[in-house]
């Protein structure tokens, strides 16, 4: 059986560019999405041979993957649900902007097997979407979410974002509550990241950008644990809230540190040994995925320091952390052997704790988590002696 059990198809497309967004997005434009569609079916049908291809997850992300039109979408779903076997598949998802979808690219969604819906709000307040550069309002919001009822989606994720410009705890409490009356089975709830190429980073290098204090970010993460708690929905990942059963089986795969195919512009892979990272820039992928199939920009052999740090970083994200005997079968040696004294001294700093078996973080863990991961970065030396 394949290794590799889960693929992310990256669809670059957006009707707006939002301010904070540093991921690979162009301004949709309907022949250029036509083209890099037919060469991303070529990158996948290179990298994966045959039809019917059994995984568990599938995510459709972006940009926004709703921007394409219904033409372009339906070519796009009808090619997946032939490379891969969609109704034996875990979870399929796609990622969906309020005021996005009709009622006819609803149906299509549904007839197609998607089976989970990412849904990006980011905030429950008109003037902060405009703010941040989102097109959709308020209104936009609740008549997806009815649309989306209407064709049965019963597993929607809703994205909300903290500690936006000008934001104060309590618009940020607002947006919550309004949010959680949706009584969804999953939200992924985000502190707001200053990231290079952005307008916000532009505005924040001028001194333009106003920004929370950090005390109120830690009040509006603790306000958000406390109110997914509050209503019954589940704290499993740093981000990541959902009802029993509901978690994010495809994000899981990246929390897990296990192997998943990348397609797209920008997209990432992560195969038995090595990470790949495909161009970015949308010439240059659709010359190459239309030429030999293999557009990618390079390819990176991971070490075993770099796994066993990815381990760690990525595991401690969740809440259920890192099991010890599951790191010990996969390595070959305990915790302890690398990491005594950090593991020791987290401890007694009240950022770790350990419960059946298991390495946590603790609720100021939470708070401080890239102060804990930096305690496992490792030298070459470090491993001499389990070499």
């Amino acid at each position: 059986m394949n290794r590799v059990q889960s693929v992310y198809i990256h669809i670059p497309f957006c009707t707006q560019i939002c301010h904070y967004c540093d991921f690979v997005k162009f301004f949709y434009n309907e022949k250029l999405a036509t083209e890099y569609l037919h060469a991303l079916v070529n990158e996948i049908n290179t990298t994966i041979t045959g039809k019917q291809h059994k995984v568990r997850t599938i995510y459709i992300g972006g940009g926004t993957p709703t921007a394409l039109n219904y033409e372009q979408l339906r070519f796009l779903l009808e090619f997946l649900n032939e490379k891969f076997d969609v109704q034996n598949c875990e979870e399929f998802t796609i990622e969906v902007n309020p005021g996005d979808i009709d009622r006819e690219k609803a149906l299509l969604l549904k007839d197609s097997g998607i089976s989970r819906i990412s849904f990006g709000v980011q905030a429950m307040d008109d003037k902060l979407l405009e703010e941040i550069g989102r097109v959709h309002r308020v209104k936009d919001v609740y008549k997806t979410v009815d649309l989306l009822n209407q064709y049965h989606f019963t597993n929607i994720s809703l994205d909300l974002m903290y500690a936006l410009p000008n934001q104060t705890v309590e618009q940020f409490q607002e947006s919550l509550e309004k949010a959680l009356e949706f009584n969804l089975p999953h939200y992924a709830t985000y502190g707001l990241q200053i990231e290079p190429k952005t307008v916000f980073y532009l505005r924040h290098k001028k001194g333009l950008l106003p920004r929370p204090t950090e005390n109120d970010e830690i009040q509006m993460y603790e306000l958000l644990r406390e109110q997914m708690s509050k209503n019954g929905v589940k704290q499993y990942e740093i981000s990541n809230f959902a009802k029993p059963g509901f978690e994010s089986k495809h994000n899981l795969t990246y929390w897990s540190n296990q192997f998943y195919y990348g397609f797209g512009a920008g997209a990432h892979g992560y195969l038995p040994g090595r990470r790949i990272t495909n161009l970015r820039p949308l010439p240059a992928y659709v010359k190459k995925a239309m030429g030999d199939g293999q557009p990618i920009l390079q390819t990176e052999e991971i070490s075993l320091r770099e796994n066993i740090e990815e381990e760690l970083f990525l595991g401690l994200r969740r809440i259920q952390g890192i099991n010890k005997q599951s790191f010990k079968d996969k390595f070959g040696f305990s915790m302890e052997t690398l990491y005594k004294n950090e593991l020791e001294e987290l401890e007694e700093q009240q950022l770790l704790y350990e419960k059946k078996g298991s390495i946590r973080l603790t609720d100021n863990g939470l708070l401080l988590a890239n102060k804990v991961f930096e305690k496992f970065m490792l030298d070459d030396s470090d491993l001499v002696s389990i070499s």
